[in-house]
């Protein structure tokens, strides 16, 4: 099994101390986790994308170049590219320098994207946001493969023997279907042999089981070999200490802001206390074994590959948080990299990853 840590870039007040920081000591911190988890072995790093408060993720491009500058091996993903409410010529040229900046260590999650923004900003609407994520993603796969373009559709302007530039340096890169409920998005990557990354982060398991095996269905519906197929998941939080008990002591304070702030916004939970989150949710707070043990629960439904885990402090301490990582890299990784096999990254810098895991 392969992990990423990934953020939106949610930037709110500390949820028990209240505290908020700067716009700027945010986003340095994105980049200094970045940091620290290729410094502890983690194979990848997320950016989402999100145009609307309380994230300031509106530009994963931007970024995920300073992160490329701040470290060498680790695998950058967005999390996701919302192809609906992007040119995807825009999107390709942004993107095709990515992956020079990063030595070929790209790779992208893409997805519809959700919020009320996408109407008020870019005039997207539920009417017609998956035929633009369709055309979108259809436009930006060939822009990446072919040095010349023809092509016309119904949101953006035709092109003709069109050349863009940078041409990538993966050639092609991989690209994974996020989805958390729909099966537009599973189609999508089935038709195209693509990976799908299920959120798997709001509801139980069982109907991100389900569009798993949509997904599956589909693959083989287009003719895919079933070997081939690739399923990553999302965990809704994570923290891991030496014993259950002072795990879930340590991470109950943070769950109950959690539950304050559904409220206050008028949201009712799914999972209305932490014992019930851990025992139903993908939530990952526990022993080392306890969160070793779920994970295998959670494989055995979706079969993933690659999983993710938060890669911000969500309310623990700096120290906290770093100790929790380590953790997971010492006591609990290489266990579930051991027991679930998973395939390399393709493209540039994977040799160099795997040497390091090796």
């Amino acid at each position: 099994m392969k992990f990423l840590a990934i953020t939106l870039i949610a930037h709110g007040p500390h949820p028990i101390t209240g505290e908020l920081k700067s716009t700027n000591a945010r986003l340095r911190e994105v980049v200094d986790n970045a940091v620290l988890v290729e410094e502890l072995g983690f194979d990848g790093f997320g950016v989402g994308e999100r145009h609307e408060r309380p994230f300031i993720s509106s530009s994963p491009p931007v970024v995920l170049s300073h992160i490329a500058a701040k470290t060498s091996t680790i695998r950058l993903f967005t999390a996701v590219t919302t192809l609906s409410l992007l040119d995807p010529v825009r999107a390709f040229e942004d993107y095709a320098t990515l992956d020079h900046l990063s030595d070929g260590r790209l790779e992208l999650i893409i997805g519809k994207g959700n919020g009320t923004a996408q109407a008020e900003l870019f005039h997207v609407t539920a009417e017609d946001q998956w035929d633009r994520n369709r055309e979108s993603y259809e436009l930006f796969r060939r822009l990446w493969r072919e040095d010349k373009v023809t092509w016309s559709g119904r949101f953006r302007p035709s092109l003709t023997e069109a050349e863009t530039w940078p041409r990538p340096l993966q050639r092609p890169i991989r690209v994974w279907h996020g989805s958390a409920t729909s099966e537009e998005s599973v189609d999508l990557a089935a038709r195209y042999g693509d990976p799908l990354f299920s959120a798997n982060v709001t509801n139980p398991v069982e109907p991100y089981a389900e569009l798993v095996r949509h997904y599956r269905e589909r693959w083989e519906f287009y003719g895919h070999d079933p070997a081939d197929a690739l399923v990553g998941a999302g965990s809704a939080g994570f923290y891991a200490a030496r014993t259950s008990q002072e795990a879930v002591e340590t991470y109950r304070p943070i769950y109950d802001a959690r539950l304050v702030l559904f409220k206050k916004n008028g949201v009712d939970p799914v999972f209305h206390t932490l014992e019930d989150a851990i025992e139903r949710s993908s939530i990952l707070v526990g022993s080392p074994q306890q969160i070793i043990d779920k994970v295998h629960r959670y494989h055995e439904r979706l079969g993933h590959e690659v999983m993710h885990l938060s890669a911000d402090a969500d309310g623990l301490t700096d120290k906290q948080h770093r100790a929790s990582l380590e953790l997971f890299q010492s006591d609990i990784a290489p266990v579930l990299r051991r027991e679930i096999p998973s395939r390399p990254f393709p493209g540039y810098g994977s040799q160099q990853q795997h040497e390091r895991q090796s």
